[in-house]
């Protein structure tokens, strides 16, 4: 199979309210630096000007221009990303994906356009989500440990490269050969803020190698810290098992990761407390 469908691949769990989904393209968030980056912003038909609805974004790791040449598209309009896209607004959050330069710099400068801009773009700039895979985890990681970062509210990561512990360099040589940003290289498990809820999915029979090693260093690091932390153990999956292993256990694993995202953005009132919306 060719690079170019595999990355058309969308999640397989599909769902008739996620094809009524408005998107509006390439909206540019890099004018106040002059760059020519954009984003493209899903949000359900029914959303009100008048409401500020939580968002979601779906971090970039990867260089488009090196993505571009591998993939045949920027990691923005691939099947995974539309389809996420799709499902994740179909339950009420604005969800965003974009184009990027440099991963760093352009995830950073992303986030402060959707909190400068929250008012025209309809969302709520205090209550924001992180969704990153594979090796898009490091960066999203990296922002969560970022000060001031208090308005990222959850992260779901799907078989994500990790951290990397003291005296192994699992996650920095899967950086260098596959060309993901690491910029929470030399960062640990103790930066990371002590109450936003994390969500981690595991590919029991993922053929990434030392990926699922850094998983479990990560998880045993984070309960002896008492950090809010869910698990999903996916034992008979493989990598990218949103788009490759169909069937019931994949189905509800994809449900978790939307209810998990749902509780923490959408179940909440005002103050910040429980709804029993």
């Amino acid at each position: 199979m060719s690079q170019e469908r595999i990355s058309q691949k969308q999640v397989v769990y599909p769902t008739r309210a996620s094809t009524r989904v408005n998107v509006r393209r390439d909206i540019d968030y890099s004018a106040d630096s002059g760059g020519t980056r954009t984003m493209d912003l899903y949000s359900k038909p029914d959303a009100t000007n008048h409401s500020r609805t939580p968002a979601v974004v779906i971090v970039a790791g990867f260089p488009d221009v090196g993505y571009r040449k591998v993939m045949g598209c920027r990691f923005k309009d691939t099947g995974s990303s539309v389809s996420w896209g799709r499902l994740l607004a179909s339950l009420g959050m604005a969800v965003v994906t974009y184009s990027n330069q440099d991963p760093v710099v352009d995830a950073a400068e992303l986030l402060g356009y959707l909190r400068r801009n929250s008012a025209q773009l309809n969302i709520d700039k205090d209550r924001i989500g992180l969704w990153a895979c594979s090796g898009n985890v490091p960066l999203a990681l990296s922002l969560l440990m970022q000060p001031q970062s208090e308005y990222l509210k959850c992260a779901a990561f799907l078989y994500g490269y990790m951290l990397d512990q003291p005296g192994t360099a699992i996650v920095a040589d899967a950086a260098r050969s596959w060309k993901f940003a690491n910029p929470s290289e030399g960062r640990a498990l103790e930066d990371l803020p002590s109450e936003t809820p994390l969500m981690l999915v595991r590919a029991g029979r993922d053929e990434m190698p030392g990926l699922n090693q850094t998983i479990d260093a990560f998880v045993a690091g984070a309960v002896a810290r008492n950090l809010p932390l869910t698990l999903v153990n996916q034992h008979d999956a493989p990598h990218a098992l949103d788009l490759w292993h169909e069937g019931r256990t994949t189905r509800s694993t994809i449900r978790q990761v939307m209810s998990f995202m749902e509780s923490h953005l959408l179940d909440v009132d005002a103050d910040g407390k429980g709804s029993d919306r």
